[in-house]
């Protein structure tokens, strides 16, 4: 379990000058679950205090694990559990223009490369690479000596894998919640996918190509994904590189830990059925939901159900545990027992 030491920083206090732009990201390639729910809950509460613009954003480019009516089902729940959003939803599949535009410009200027490397050559496969890294996937670093010389070269999106050409840098940052880090994704993953052969950005492009574009300026989310902020400043540092005058700035980052079983795992099938929409179908109210999120994030008090505008009201970031959370069947109980 991650176990955080560091303070918590505060968070600026909002401005009509300056307004921050968060985004709610899911990824339908299965249904909402209470660990989702605390994350989204806590994204959105952080928002509306600090008057942060909210995009809804669904990031569907793991083409063949997204389920059929999930992004449906995923706003249908955003909207029972009283969240809200300023713009979206805004669809990735829907245009790739934007992730083929920052490939040309990588691989122009000798940043990225094709990659025809087969899976017993890096002991693993660069499959996954469309999805947002899982805890426990263990990935292989690619090895520099199979990096090809680097060159310009034309961008073909047709059939191949490109590789980013990781800089041996350390990679340092201020996380709202982790404190501070510092990563070499050189050492740790190597030269790591941003486009794959179904013809498709990866997470790690997409999602800051998306940041960019979007003028995302925090970003919140669990800290399974801490390792890809740094893949993720590279990217961004890269991309910015390409017009002198771009000032956009870096993100900030706020990686929530997680929720876990009563084994240590990352909450999943393994622990029973904690989907949302599970509990909505046994007449579980949304404010159970929220009450229970509203207790694993500090809240005083017992459980006791809350609406979302509540529950925003009496969050206070520097109270949020800076350790794992754990369902317990006494939480799955007390959700049980609020059945209307």
């Amino acid at each position: 379990m991650v176990r955080r030491e560091s303070p918590v920083p505060e968070l600026p206090e909002a401005t009509a000058i300056s307004r921050g732009v968060t985004r709610l990201a899911p990824s339908p390639t299965g249904a909402l679950h209470l660990g989702n729910a605390r994350t989204f809950l806590i994204n959105w509460a952080l928002a509306r205090t600090n008057n942060w613009r909210i995009l809804l954003r669904i990031e569907d480019l793991d083409t063949p694990r997204v389920k059929t009516g999930a992004i449906e089902g995923t706003i249908d729940i955003l909207r029972w559990l009283g969240i809200d959003w300023d713009e979206g939803p805004i669809i990735q599949s829907a245009d790739l223009s934007p992730y083929v535009g920052a490939m040309e410009s990588l691989a122009g200027r000798k940043l990225a490369y094709p990659s025809d490397h087969t899976r017993s050559e890096l002991e693993t496969s660069g499959d996954g690479a469309l999805s947002a890294p899982q805890e426990g996937s263990h990935e292989v670093a690619f090895p520099r000596e199979l990096r090809p010389s680097l060159e310009p070269r034309p961008f073909d999106a047709r059939e191949r894998n490109w590789r980013f050409a990781t800089p041996d840098v350390d990679v340092t940052f201020d996380d709202g919640f982790a404190g501070r880090q510092r990563h070499c994704p050189a050492h740790t993953v190597g030269d790591f996918l941003i486009w794959t052969k179904r013809g498709q950005p990866s997470y790690q492009l997409a999602v800051v190509v998306d940041d960019r574009r979007q003028g995302v300026t925090d970003v919140v989310r669990g800290d399974d994904l801490l390792d890809s902020a740094a893949r993720q400043l590279l990217l961004f540092r890269a991309l910015r590189g390409e017009r002198d005058a771009d000032d956009t700035k870096e993100p900030r980052y706020f990686h929530l830990p997680l929720v876990r079983g009563a084994d240590g795992k990352r909450l999943a099938k393994r622990h029973g059925d904690t989907r949302l929409e599970s509990y909505r179908a046994l007449g579980v109210p949304p404010e159970a939901v929220i009450g229970l999120v509203a207790f694993w994030s500090g809240v005083p008090g017992p459980r006791r159900e809350l609406d979302a505008a509540t529950f925003a009201r009496v969050l206070d970031p520097g109270s949020i545990p800076r350790r794992d959370i754990v369902f317990t069947a006494e939480d799955d109980a007390w959700l049980r027992s609020r059945r209307s």
